[in-house]
């Protein structure tokens, strides 16, 4: 029987272990599990506003945790979700688990984030794609 490389596997957590750590660090914690639960809200109310097919091409580009962590929970029939800003804060909050005013820095933290680890020009095809008030409160402050 032929046995999966460790490295692959490996490489694979390190990859998804490094956005977690750079989420915790937007926030100046160590808490791996808040940085998740951010990373991972982020994540699908991003890609439940999106059309299957924007949200495919986005999905791409994470790595393969990360994409699993994307696509879980997703169906593909009930979306883009027409939420505007008030309703997807109020949902991030809910599935992040904080606060509705914590939603503000959230959010653009984690794009920055995922600015940092994905092609240029990448998040801002997605982001592109919201209603103006949920890209306002996506885009990272500069």
């Amino acid at each position: 029987m032929p046995t999966t490389k460790a490295s692959v596997f490996d490489h694979a957590v390190q990859a998804a272990n490094e956005w977690v750590r750079d989420v915790a660090s937007e926030f100046d914690t160590d808490d791996r599990k808040f940085a998740y639960r951010v990373l991972r809200a982020w994540l699908h109310t991003l890609r439940d506003r999106l059309t299957v097919e924007a949200s495919a091409h986005f999905a791409a580009q994470l790595p393969e945790l990360l994409r699993g962590i994307y696509y879980e929970g997703w169906d593909p029939s009930s979306v883009p979700q027409r939420y505007d800003a008030s309703a997807y804060e109020s949902r991030f909050a809910r599935d992040a688990n904080i606060s509705l005013q914590d939603v503000h820095r959230a959010a653009p933290a984690v794009t920055a984030v995922a600015q940092r680890h994905l092609s240029p020009g990448q998040v801002s095809k997605a982001l592109d794609r919201l209603p103006d008030g949920i890209r306002a409160l996506l885009r990272p402050q500069v």
